[in-house]
């Protein structure tokens, strides 16, 4: 089958959407799919600035990739970018050479929009995740209009792609009963970004180094037990919660520490409120680090803390687990269908106590923290992408047919 996955997030820009495309492009490629994903062109700043793995470049890539020019996004985001409205040639040009026998959409923007112009015009099968709760988003980048405007837009904007999609996926059973209360009556799929099974490859020597280097490059950490926080930094996450929460858990195990991996526009002003707070002897950031070597910081760490309440999948939770490392996460949105509950960790209420005292039972207590590993092992192997691609080929087929009947005038 031949895939044409259209994206406005993509690599050198690292969010769930980038992560996701990426991650079943890849697998899809190595079952024999076909695959072209259409994306921005980022500046040159941006291309220098990122770290790109190999497996990550657009010359590496063992699939099509295809770049449109695109224009910064001034004020309202540093990081994201819009492609040109008059670049539409370029897309059409692209798809004629390609000739895809499905169109997947998996944002909601200008990539997104021309994608979807070209199934509907061509009659191609138009398969569409809704990756992100923009009512909800929005708000975050946006300041000049009011909070019930842009939910009306973000859910205007999301509403013309369930419309107009043969088939729709979801990453959670949350942002699945959305769908239904936006009014939309077709059945919707619940499928999650897969964990790249390549995550687990780990070296015990590779261990020792990277331990080493670690502690010689955050000395705050040494001696101490070590929170760990994976992900973008940005404020809708939640993480100025987990200063709250070092503070209470350090009352009984004053020898821990907390470790940010991951980079953002929230970055420095989380580094000046621990300056502010007195946790710079606690508190390490680690900053952006390729995929490849966050086994090691998993491995190194004790508890991964997950404080997110606007996270549509979570599933940094997911590879924390297969790494054996005990997740505390506030169970909100995509975590709840993640963890669905206290597997391989706790799941907890917004409460800076109930998180804290669950953070300080994990490491006091050995057998139950045994316990946990093992339960996270096993819990986190149900997210390996290799066991959920198989299941996106079937929506692909499904959209298919609905395509046909659809071009024959067959209702169902």
């Amino acid at each position: 089958m031949k895939i044409a996955m259209f994206t406005d997030a993509y690599y050198p820009r690292i969010n769930g959407v980038t992560v996701s495309v990426h991650s079943y492009a890849t697998e899809l490629t190595k079952l024999g799919h076909s695959v072209c994903i259409v994306c921005l062109e980022y500046s040159e700043e941006q291309q220098k600035s990122a770290f790109f793995d190999e497996k990550s470049s657009d010359e590496h890539s063992p699939f099509k990739i295809v770049r449109i020019p695109s224009w910064s996004m001034g004020a309202l985001s540093k990081e994201d970018r819009i492609a040109r409205f008059d670049k539409w040639r370029r897309v059409k040009k692209a798809m004629y050479e390609f000739k895809p026998d499905v169109i997947h959409i998996n944002s909601e923007w200008v990539i997104g929009y021309f994608g979807t112009m070209f199934a509907l015009h061509y009659k191609i099968p138009l398969v569409f995740t809704f990756h992100t709760m923009w009512e909800d988003y929005l708000v975050n980048y946006v300041n000049f209009l009011p909070n019930f405007s842009l939910r009306k837009i973000g859910r205007s904007v999301v509403k013309f792609y369930l419309k107009r999609a043969d088939v729709i996926i979801a990453p959670t059973k949350k942002i699945a009963s959305v769908v239904q209360d936006y009014g939309i009556q077709k059945q919707c799929e619940i499928l999650p970004t897969g964990i790249p099974d390549d995550r687990e490859k780990y070296s015990l020597i590779r261990q020792g180094a990277m331990t080493l280097q670690i502690l010689k490059k955050f000395p705050q950490l040494v001696g101490k037990k070590v929170l760990l926080f994976v992900g973008r930094v940005v404020k809708e996450k939640n993480l100025a919660f987990l200063y709250d929460v070092l503070e209470q858990v350090q009352k009984k195990n004053p020898k821990t520490a907390l470790l940010f991996v991951g980079g953002g526009p929230y970055l420095e002003e989380l580094q000046e409120l621990s300056r502010e707070r007195s946790l710079t002897k606690s508190v390490a950031f680690a900053g952006y680090i390729p995929s490849s070597e966050l086994v090691y910081f998993y491995k190194f760490s004790q508890v991964f803390v997950f404080p997110s309440k606007t996270e549509t999948q979570g599933l940094v939770t997911a590879e924390a687990m297969l790494a054996g490392l005990p997740v505390v996460a506030i169970g909100e949105l995509g975590t709840v269908d993640v963890m669905q509950g206290d597997n391989g960790g706790f799941m907890v209420k917004d409460d800076v106590k109930e998180f804290s005292d669950k953070v300080s039972l994990l490491l006091t207590n050995q057998k139950l923290y045994k316990q946990k590993t093992a339960e996270a092992v096993k819990w986190g192997e149900k997210w390996k992408i290799s066991t959920l691609t198989p299941r996106l080929v079937e929506n692909y087929v499904r959209a298919v047919h609905i395509r046909c009947d659809k071009n024959l005038g067959i209702t169902k």
